[in-house]
């Protein structure tokens, strides 16, 4: 019985995958919000290096990754394919249980993926600091771990509700050399503005991305980096679901089903474009592709899919996307990376062609998802892959019903190891459920941009 697949270093995938090569349809472009026009790279090159903004617009199928980040990959990359035999016997069901576990590298999320690329092509263009918005704190203690290895300055708004909530991410932050603030802060001008209005605002991606991006375009030595969303980011994570592909085809195994979380998009698209290819090319035209996002801040699943900004305060050119407008503030709830108004361009893309679905999940029915996952397979996943497993048991017991034994693929992106004050307030009866306040969501959208 083989509980753990395994590649090799020499089989780590070498290049990117880049889905925008085949799309049946091209993304719609991003727009300048003075001009209304698409954005261009001279728009971008005050925000990223050139490299990057390249990799935004590509229609190249594969990109290679540079041997210095396959190097750093190598610390913690290929990650095991683990079959989930205690779960399914848990649940008495005759599906077969896959996860992609993704916390065994040394931030303990998929984050570095992209954190230690992003940070190669900083460096490679003469940057000498980065400024960026963490919401959970995995992608700024990954970005500050990957901007360690190439000595890079790093500063870091932290949603300030993460921020109290999980003080150890600041501490790896710090131990890796970065500078991690609260947001909203009293540094930029849009921290100042939006204390001056709410001086207990517990913060959002929104705001912070706001933050990060005033700081970067207000200094000459200073770049932009974000952990998700953007489609160079999502390029960056197809390592995972390359790999796993491999792995499933070692054991002569292809998923029914794969399930995963979304917040801004990364970590899910990552297990998943490499899989899409298959379905849109029909080799696989039933495949099941379920994104599962909170209820405290359905997206995809109750967003209207629209230009927005990206930000707050304006700064950012226009996606589209399914949003709930950009100056939606969600609840505090303990999936930190969940709570973004807005989504991933290529998942909405996806989404609005049929290729994949959506739902959202309440917070304590994926903290008991949680607890099952831990007391079985030992793992304690952070809250924002809960959400997946919570949909994983369900689909699982769909099965049970039905007697099909379908092969079901979980995007495990992160541990939970600095989430145990939510497992707490969950263990002690104090933990809430949240759902998304509409009348507020209604008068964010009413400040969507008028296109």
């Amino acid at each position: 019985m083989e509980t753990k697949v395994i590649l090799t270093e020499k089989e780590m995938p070498t290049s990117w995958y880049n889905i925008q090569a085949d799309l049946p349809e091209p993304l719609p472009p991003v727009l300048h919000p003075g001009t209304g026009q698409p954005v261009g790279p001279a728009d971008l090159a005050p925000l990223f290096p050139m490299e990057l903004i390249k990799q935004e617009v590509s229609q190249e199928r594969y990109i290679e990754i540079p041997e210095e980040v396959q190097e750093i990959y190598r610390i913690w990359r290929p990650t095991p394919l683990v079959r989930a035999y205690r779960l399914e016997k848990a649940l008495d069901t005759p599906a077969r249980i896959y996860y992609k576990y993704e916390g065994v590298s040394p931030a303990g999320s998929h984050k570095p993926n992209t954190a230690v690329a992003q940070a190669y092509y900083n460096m490679k263009e003469g940057v000498k600091r980065i400024a960026t918005e963490t919401g959970a704190g995995q992608w700024g203690s990954a970005l500050s771990m990957g901007c360690m290895f190439f000595g890079i300055e790093l500063k870091v708004y932290m949603v300030k509700i993460s921020y109290q909530q999980k003080p150890y991410r600041r501490v790896m932050m710090e131990t890796w050399g970065a500078k991690c603030v609260p947001s909203p802060s009293p540094d930029t001008k849009a921290g100042r503005d939006v204390l001056a209005r709410d001086p207990d605002c517990t913060g959002s991606l929104g705001i912070a991305i706001s933050e990060a991006v005033e700081d970067a375009v207000s200094r000459d030595d200073t770049k932009y980096a974000l952990g998700s969303v953007l489609n160079h980011v999502l390029l960056h994570q197809t390592i995972v679901g390359q790999e796993a592909k491999k792995q499933l085809e070692k054991i002569d195994a292809y998923p029914d089903i794969i399930i995963g979380c979304i917040g801004g998009g990364s970590n899910f698209a990552g297990v998943y474009l490499p899989f899409v290819k298959d379905k849109i090319e029909g080799k696989k035209p039933d495949l099941r592709i379920i994104n599962v996002e909170p209820e405290a801040c359905p997206t995809v699943t109750k967003g209207p899919y629209a230009y927005d900004f990206g930000d707050e305060a304006m700064l950012t050119p226009l996606i589209k996307m399914y949003t709930l407008g950009h100056s939606f503030v969600p609840p505090p709830v303990h999936a930190g990376g969940l709570r973004y108004h807005g989504m991933a361009p290529i998942i909405c893309h996806l989404h609005k062609l049929g290729l994949v679905e959506a739902r959202a999940e309440y917070q304590i029915p994926i903290f008991k998802a949680a607890l099952q996952f831990a007391r079985t397979e030992g793992h304690i996943p952070a809250p924002e892959p809960a959400h997946a497993i919570k949909v994983v048991i369900d689909e699982a017991l769909k099965c049970k019903e039905s007697g099909e034994k379908k092969t079901i693929l979980l995007a495990l992106s992160g541990h939970g190891h600095f989430d145990l004050g939510a497992y707490d307030e969950f263990l002690s009866g104090k933990l809430q459920d949240y759902e998304y306040p509409k009348e507020k969501v209604e008068e964010a959208l009413a400040k969507l941009p008028k296109m």
